[in-house]
C-alpha cells in the first residue's frame, strides 16, 4: 500500500462554456453590449462566439444555425420585431437562451432589457416642461415589444402633460422615417430607438433645424452629440450584459428553472436646453 502524497491536491479547472450571442452590428449601442457581454462571459471563464444579423428575422435565423453547428452551449440575442420563429426553435431544441436588450411579448424564455413605459413618459414629459405642444415620436417598428412599450409610454407622458395624442406625430419604421415626421412639423421629438438618432440628426441638419433653437430632441441613447442640445437616457448596456450572463449560466445549471424577465431603469445622462414653444412658432403647420 502506497503512503498518501505530501502534494498539495490538483484544482480542477472551472468548467469554461462557449456562448453565441446574435446582435446587429450597425447599432452603436449593441457595439456596447457585446463588449459588456464578452467582458462579463469572460469573468465568469466563458467564451463567447459573435453573430452579426442585420435585426431581420431572416438574418437571426441565419446567425442562430450557424452558431448551432459551431456546438455552442447558450445563445444571447437582440431579437427583431415579429421574430418569434427563431426564439422559438431555439427554445424548442433546449438551447438555454437570453434575450437581451429587446423584449418579446413572451414567458418562456429569459429576458434583460430596459423599462421603457415610464423612461419614455419621462422623455416627454421633459419636453412638455420645456412649453412644446407638438412632440412627435419616433420609433422602431410595430411588433417589438420595446418599440410597442415606448409608443405606450409616450402616450403616457403626453397624457400627464395635458397634451393630446396625434397620430401623425408618431412615425415608426427606419431610415426614412426621421424625414417622414419632420413633414409634419413637430417642435420636438421622441427618438425610441439609439439606431435612429443619427438619422434625426442628419435630416435635422439637412433642413437647417439647430437642435435644441428650433427642435427639441430627447432619446433613448447612450451617446452625446458634442455640442447637441438634447436630453438623453443611456441604456444599462453593461448591467445588461453582465446579467444576461448570468441569466444564462442559471438556466444551464437548472435547465428546469421558472424563466425570468429582468428590466432595468435606463438613466439621464444629458438635458437640452429649455425651448419654449413660441421659438419654434415659425416651424407650425400652415
Amino acid at each position: 500500500m502506497s503512503s498518501p502524497s505530501s502534494a498539495p491536491p490538483r484544482r480542477r479547472a472551472p468548467l469554461c462554456y462557449r456562448f453565441g450571442v446574435a446582435l446587429p452590428a450597425d447599432v452603436d449601442g449593441h457595439s456596447r453590449l457585446a463588449g459588456a457581454i464578452d467582458c462579463a462571459a469572460r469573468l465568469a471563464g466563458c467564451a463567447v462566439t459573435f453573430a452579426d444579423t442585420t435585426g431581420t428575422v431572416h438574418s437571426e435565423a441565419a446567425a442562430a444555425r450557424a452558431l448551432r453547428a459551431q456546438g455552442v452551449d447558450g445563445v444571447l440575442l437582440a431579437p427583431a420585431a415579429g421574430d418569434d420563429t427563431v426564439v422559438t426553435d431555439l427554445v424548442r431544441l433546449g438551447i438555454p437562451t437570453v434575450l437581451v436588450d429587446r423584449l418579446a411579448a413572451r414567458d418562456d424564455v429569459d429576458q434583460v432589457g430596459t423599462e421603457n413605459v415610464q423612461s419614455t413618459a419621462a422623455l416627454t414629459e421633459q419636453l412638455a416642461r420645456q412649453g412644446h405642444r407638438r412632440i412627435g415620436l419616433l420609433a422602431g417598428p410595430v411588433g417589438g415589444i420595446t418599440a410597442d412599450e415606448r409608443v405606450l409610454g409616450h402616450r403616457l407622458g403626453l397624457n400627464r402633460a395635458g397634451l393630446s395624442w396625434n397620430e401623425d406625430l408618431v412615425v415608426r419604421g427606419g431610415a426614412l422615417a426621421a424625414g417622414v415626421l419632420l413633414n409634419e412639423v413637430p417642435s420636438a421629438i421622441v427618438v425610441a430607438e439609439e439606431g435612429l438618432v443619427a438619422t434625426v440628426l442628419a435630416e435635422a441638419d439637412r433642413r437647417g433645424l439647430r437642435i435644441g433653437d428650433e427642435l427639441g430632441l430627447a432619446c433613448h441613447s447612450g451617446i452625446r452629440e458634442p455640442g447637441c442640445a438634447m436630453s438623453t437616457l443611456a441604456t444599462p448596456v453593461i448591467d445588461i450584459g453582465r446579467i444576461g450572463v448570468e441569466l444564462l449560466l442559471a438556466r444551464i445549471a437548472d435547465p428546469a428553472r421558472r424563466p425570468q424577465t429582468v428590466r432595468l431603469r435606463p438613466t439621464f445622462t444629458g438635458h437640452g436646453s429649455s425651448v419654449a414653444a413660441a421659438s419654434s412658432s415659425s416651424h407650425a403647420p400652415s
